[in-house]
């Protein structure tokens, strides 16, 4: 099985943390590695070589000092950002070209996994299903702890055998009111969003859903190995729609297209700040505090300080996030995290601020 990890996201619901010139998947912010390190660890025992990454040719220089043990060849430099529909397109008509047939596993390299041993076993697992049923996505889902309004989740039905179960459908970021049902009704999971696939199926569900952008890709993979190949990725994929995976694929596939791998692994996606926290604190009312800090009655809060010779303090905050860079103090209430991408739209139209993104 080839295995593609994406990290070409700039990290920008996670700012100040996270910058465009060294965005959160490299930060060494989890026992002293990095979430992409993290990531690759995670996998090895498959072979550096059937290992993919795929990150914007900004990044790809950082990849390779991150990551000197995968080949040079298997790091993909995406010429521009078009999110991720575009870019896992852009590596299946990669590894199509190169001949690969067979399964293909689609990873972040921005998840926590708390236990890697069932994390491993829920991959072969996905592998197994997807040589068996060819003709299918295997979406891969986790029994929700809570009515999280900012995942998606999948829509199972009937069990088929042992952890796998028919799919239904798929809702992505529902509102408040619909997760709270949802939630009760046990009949949903949080999408983890992993996908595993034969290659020869991803590439139809490009063509029976996203028939432009499959058109492009064709271009491209015709391209690949011969003299213009840089040249005409160059100018093709830059004028592909950008639109989400999930938008484009995953909630047009029918149910007859896909099956439902459940897990019960410890898995987060600390995407925003306050994800981070829930992803690192066992309880909702717990604070996760970094660097020099002072609280009193705060609680359910994020707590973030880089200066060693300056003291972070709060008072009686409930479910705040607080981080103090060098250059940059950011306060926001939890409810009002998603806004951060809104915020920096608003400091990168002033070119005075533009250094601090």
């Amino acid at each position: 099985m080839k295995i593609i990890i994406f990290a070409g996201g700039a990290g920008t619901r996670m700012w100040p943390l996270s910058r465009k010139s060294f965005p959160k998947q490299f930060i060494k912010m989890f026992k002293g590695k990095s979430t992409l390190e993290l990531a690759i660890n995670r996998v090895k025992s498959f072979g550096y070589e059937n290992i993919f990454v795929s990150t914007v040719k900004e990044y790809v220089t950082l990849t390779k000092k991150y990551l000197p043990k995968i080949p040079a060849r298997n790091i993909i430099g995406e010429p521009a950002l078009r999110n991720l529909a575009p870019a896992v397109g852009l590596n299946l008509i990669n590894l199509r070209a190169k001949g690969y047939k067979g399964p293909v596993a689609i990873l972040w390299a921005d998840h926590l996994i708390e236990n890697e041993t069932l994390f491993l076993e829920t991959i072969k697992k996905a592998e197994e299903i997807s040589l068996k049923n060819p003709d299918k996505i295997i979406f891969v889902g986790k029994t929700p702890r809570f009515a999280n309004n900012n995942l998606g989740w999948i829509h199972f039905g009937k069990k088929t055998s042992k952890d796998i179960f028919e799919y239904n459908k798929w809702f992505y970021k529902p509102p408040v009111e619909e997760c709270e049902k949802m939630f009760k009704s046990k009949e949903w999971l949080w999408n983890t969003g992993y996908f595993f696939m034969d290659i020869d199926f991803g590439c139809y569900l490009y063509e029976k859903y996203q028939p432009e952008i499959y058109k492009k890709l064709l271009l491209i993979e015709k391209s690949l190995g011969k003299g213009k190949e840089k040249e005409i990725v160059n100018k093709v994929y830059p004028t592909m729609e950008k639109i989400s995976f999930d938008d484009a694929i995953a909630k047009n596939v029918l149910p007859s297209e896909a099956l439902v791998l459940k897990t019960e692994m410890e898995w987060s996606d600390p995407g925003t700040l306050y994800a981070l926290k829930e992803a690192l604190t066992e309880n909702e009312k717990d604070n996760l505090i970094m660097g020099n800090v002072k609280t009193l009655n705060t609680e359910d809060s994020l707590l973030v300080n880089h200066e060693r010779q300056k003291l972070l303090a709060t008072i009686g905050l409930r479910g705040v996030a607080v981080v103090n860079t060098k250059d940059v103090v950011l306060v926001v209430p939890k409810e009002n995290v998603k806004e951060i991408s809104d915020l920096l739209v608003e400091i990168e139209k002033d070119k005075n601020l533009k250094k601090y993104l």
